[in-house]
């Protein structure tokens, strides 16, 4: 009976959660980040550290939306905490810094008690990070609790040993060809209808989507790259990051990646009207098929002249296939990455790749 409702179910419930997942009002996203970025830039602290870095020796990881929960049939985290783990290990190793951006824990369909139990793996890598002072943690929507919750101390203090200070956002400072360069990094719900504080959408995750996903183990994140354009969410966060000199975004939230200002799909098409400017006719027909190995709906090329390479997303670690995604910033570049799983081993895939100095701010 399960697998018959999932197969009868699943498309239509996945096209819902993606209709409804995200309501960005553009005037709220805008006010915003203007409010968030001030408060960071002028009063260090309090809603966020100021992290000046040298690009050539420090090293960055940025990783969002685990969605960590109870290891049931709603537990999006459960296949890639394989992939995290050995990530973290790997970071931890290279004496990366961890910035946590947000919707770690899934306390929407989850209490406290059940995600600390189930994930105790998690958060003792973690706390290597933290242990080392290379660790910052940022709320999402999914995680408010950390940001607003009089008893979320004692829960830090239950799972890293003592209680962390949590944030809204984050900001890297440091100079490349002698012009300066911020690093903005929040989670991206800010001006999301459904998720900016909303009580509704809480509950109907917590009462409805979570056990009707529970019984039919549906995770609506596809693999790791989606073949969509940018959603409206992402849009606005590019469109806000556009208007700022020298600086880049780096949000979560939406669960698809985004590496200068695009996603895959944008990408193979900027790359596919390169190829034929320049006449490479041989690497033309190798996007083309890729392109077409998506399944996209026929439709025209779009046209992406004139944007601005300001915006990243660090995608999930919550993908589907098992797969994790994230943003690294290191040796003078910014990748996006992938940890995905070859002959039952992590693997470690850069995806994209650009030195911070080639991007026009």
């Amino acid at each position: 009976m399960r697998r018959f409702l999932q197969k009868l179910l699943y498309k239509p419930i996945a096209r819902l959660a993606d209709k409804y997942s995200s309501r960005p009002d553009k005037e709220r996203v805008n006010k915003a980040l203007d409010e968030l970025h001030q408060s960071i830039s002028t009063n260090d602290g309090k809603k966020g550290p100021v992290i000046p870095f040298d690009p050539m020796r420090d090293k960055f990881i940025i990783l969002s939306d685990q969605h960590k929960g109870a290891r049931d049939g709603a537990d999006m985290f459960a296949k890639a905490a394989g992939n995290y783990l050995n990530a973290l290990d790997y970071y931890y190793q290279q004496n990366y810094f961890y910035i946590n951006l947000g919707d770690s824990e899934e306390l929407w369909g989850n209490i406290f008690l059940t995600v600390k139990r189930h994930n105790k793996a998690t958060f003792e890598k973690e706390k290597l990070f933290i242990d080392a002072d290379r660790f910052v943690k940022i709320f999402g929507n999914h995680d408010l609790y950390w940001g607003n919750d009089p008893l979320a101390a004692v829960s830090l203090t239950q799972i890293y040993g003592k209680a962390i200070r949590i944030y809204e956002g984050a900001l890297l400072q440091t100079k490349v060809n002698n012009k300066p360069l911020s690093i903005f990094m929040t989670h991206g719900h800010q001006g999301d209808l459904q998720s900016d504080g909303n009580w509704f959408s809480k509950w109907f995750v917590s009462n409805i989507w979570g056990p009707l996903q529970a019984y039919l183990e549906i995770n609506p994140n596809t693999p790791a790259f989606s073949n969509q354009l940018k959603t409206d969410h992402n849009r606005i966060m590019y469109e806000w990051s556009a208007q700022r000199k020298d600086m880049l975004l780096i949000t979560g939230h939406t669960h698809q990646p985004v590496f200068r200002s695009l996603t895959q799909l944008e990408i193979l098409y900027s790359d596919l009207e390169d190829a034929k400017t320049a006449n490479k006719l041989e690497k033309a027909a190798e996007l083309e098929k890729k392109i077409t190995a998506l399944h996209l709906k026929a439709g025209e090329q779009p046209n992406f002249n004139g944007y601005l390479d300001t915006y990243f997303n660090t995608g999930c670690c919550c993908f589907d296939d098992g797969d994790i995604t994230g943003i690294e910033i290191a040796d003078g570049c910014i990748r996006l990455i992938k940890w995905s799983y070859k002959n039952k081993q992590s693997e470690r895939v850069v995806l994209e790749e650009c030195k911070l100095g080639e991007l026009t701010l």
